[in-house]
């Protein structure tokens, strides 16, 4: 097909797994007749063609396959068994300073990075005004790259890849070690590339991104492709790969259900350092996030709604407990958050051994990004505050968006231009 870019084709990575390394001796020289190994599955009978101009998202869990996969894509791995077929010239960015020579100055590197993916010194000197602004790495561009700090290699080695005009343009989470501002700068890059109709395979683990740049979005777990389609449909299934949730039968869970892990709050993300204190007269005894279509996840994708209930356990009679919660930035600020006695919602006496259900849902109108959420059950007892129990910084709240505005949250502007 004229229009594909990229074709894999039942491609498997199989690594040999030893106990011991004269296990590998041993079967290099021929000397044992038992199998010394367990074979480990990188990547399992992946198939899947990317057309030209599209872009492309990878995602999955750790250890699901990705970089595995462009790595075989750009021929630094070899597949164990099937077939890849690219037409185009490929840049790729895989990992940071790959290709470099620590002794070589940052100006030697582009040539030599240049001339590595393909192009003729003539080529790469009608990029290299470009390519250097584009770094913007100051006088460092003459020294050598071994006193190049992490930043300044990331700057270098995107600055040629996506500069030199490649057909195919592969990164993977590169560009999480450039600051804010470049990594903007790289995004409108991305943009202009894709006005172009340049190919770009884009793995990240930045969902906001994901969902922002991609046009068709592949989904890793274990070796495996879940599915592949829109990336709102694929994000949706991901969080359920991120709480063993994944219905496919090839996916399935090996985890063994009890009553603990029928609980919420075992399906989602939990910080393992929550400040939790209060008298325990009442006690918060489980929680869980639960996006519009009902899923318990940590991510929730802006403009959609969300639902966060509680279950409190009284271990007194209590008058009138309040029920709360506050969504905090990752600097500690607090953002938003309410309470029942607020929202004009309460319960007038509780019973020993009593468990009340809470819930708030709400609209997501907070920027992307990632947010800590507390909880909390108070109240007043002869007319003085008491804390009953709080869980600060219980888990994340992960907000996915393809359109950030100013601030903390969106008013969801119309605009009219007459």
């Amino acid at each position: 097909m004229k229009d594909v870019a990229i074709k894999i084709d039942d491609i498997s990575k199989i690594y040999k797994l030893y106990q011991k390394p004269t296990d590998r001796l041993k079967e290099a020289l021929g000397i044992s007749k038992k199998l010394l190994y367990t074979e480990h599955y990188a990547l399992k009978n992946v198939s899947f063609s990317i057309h030209k101009g599209e872009t492309v998202g990878i995602i999955g869990t750790n250890g699901s396959g990705k970089s595995t996969l462009l790595k075989i894509i750009t021929g630094v791995l070899n597949a164990s068994k099937g077939n890849t077929t690219v037409h185009g010239r490929i840049s790729a960015l895989l990992e940071l300073g790959a290709g470099f020579n620590m002794e070589y100055t940052g100006i030697e590197n582009i040539y030599l990075n240049g001339t590595m993916i393909g192009f003729t010194r003539e080529e790469i000197e009608n990029k290299l005004n470009d390519i250097i602004q584009f770094a913007d790495i100051g006088d460092f561009i003459n020294q050598p790259v071994k006193t190049y700090s992490s930043g300044m290699f990331v700057r270098l080695a995107f600055a040629v890849a996506i500069n030199i005009n490649p057909e195919i343009l592969i990164v993977d989470e590169a560009l999480s070690v450039g600051d804010v501002f470049f990594q903007a700068k790289c995004y409108k890059k991305f943009e202009e590339f894709k006005e172009r109709g340049k190919t770009i395979l884009f793995v990240s683990h930045d969902l906001s991104s994901i969902a922002k740049y991609c046009d068709r979005v592949i989904l890793l777990n274990r070796g495996n492709l879940v599915a592949e389609g829109s990336a709102a449909d694929m994000i949706d299934l991901y969080k359920k790969v991120l709480v063993n949730q994944l219905d496919d039968e090839n996916q399935k869970s090996d985890i063994v259900k009890t009553n603990m892990q029928d609980q919420w709050k075992n399906r989602l993300i939990i910080n393992p350092n929550t400040n939790s204190y209060g008298n325990y007269l009442a006690e918060i005894i489980d929680f869980g996030l639960f996006d519009d279509k009902g899923n318990i996840t940590n991510n929730f994708i802006k403009g959609r709604t969300f639902t966060l209930k509680m279950k409190v356990k009284f271990n007194a009679e209590i008058q009138d407990p309040i029920f709360a919660f506050t969504i905090k930035d990752l600097r500690g600020t607090e953002i938003t958050g309410t309470n029942s006695m607020i929202e004009k919602i309460g319960v007038l006496k509780t019973q020993i051994d009593m468990v009340k259900e809470i819930s708030f849902m709400q609209k997501i109108d907070l920027q992307g990004g990632e947010y800590l959420l507390s909880l909390g059950c108070t109240g007043y007892r002869a007319g003085d505050f008491d804390v009953y129990h709080r869980l600060y910084d219980i888990c994340n709240i992960t907000v996915i968006s393809d359109k950030n505005t100013i601030g903390y949250y969106d008013m969801n502007s119309i605009v009219n231009i007459k």
